[in-house]
């Protein structure tokens, strides 16, 4: 598919957007995002040991949905203090630094799973609350999905070839199993 550009250029295929009705009646398959929540002071106080475990868990569960072609995008956030709120209800709008919202359990990261059911995704999601303790998953179908570019290893270069390179060069090899 391509997609027409000002100046009738034609720019490279990209993904299509996927929409999904907003009814539950659909059959077939439909993508879920579970989104994590835990207290990020609890987290983020762990050791590194502490957290490498939580990791090596949830990488075994990353691993079995990745075989089975369920596992979709997946990220984690950096804590509450690296965020940056923008306010729409001020003309202009306002940008404030941190979070908006004040509360016990904060969004630490998501997964995007494609699902048969919401039966599966409830089972996905608790052998992801095996692996990861505390807080709470909330499962929401998606509406829209718009894949976009694959950033991964954009800012991956950005970040280790000036840092890191030879980590660069894992990160690159973990994202294609081909190199």
């Amino acid at each position: 598919m391509t997609h027409p550009q000002p100046g009738g250029t034609v720019a490279s295929p990209r993904p299509p957007l996927l929409e999904w009705p907003t009814s539950r009646s659909r059959t077939g398959s439909m993508l879920y995002a579970l989104l994590c929540y835990n207290d990020e002071d609890m987290v983020f106080s762990w050791t590194k040991e502490e957290d490498d475990a939580v990791m090596a868990r949830l990488a075994t569960v990353h691993e079995k949905l990745d075989r089975l072609g369920k596992l979709g995008p997946a990220l984690r956030l950096m804590p509450t203090t690296a965020a940056t709120t923008l306010r729409k209800d001020s003309d202009p709008p306002l940008v404030l630094d941190g979070p908006f919202a004040e509360t016990k359990e904060q969004l630490l990261g998501f997964y995007i799973v494609d699902c048969d059911s919401l039966d599966e995704a409830i089972e996905i999601t608790r052998d992801l609350g095996k692996a990861n303790p505390g807080g709470a998953y909330e499962i929401r179908p998606l509406r829209l999905f718009l894949p976009g570019a694959d950033v991964s290893l954009t800012s991956a270069r950005r970040y280790y070839t000036s840092e890191q390179p030879m980590q660069f060069l894992i990160a690159c090899a973990r994202s294609n199993p081909l190199l």
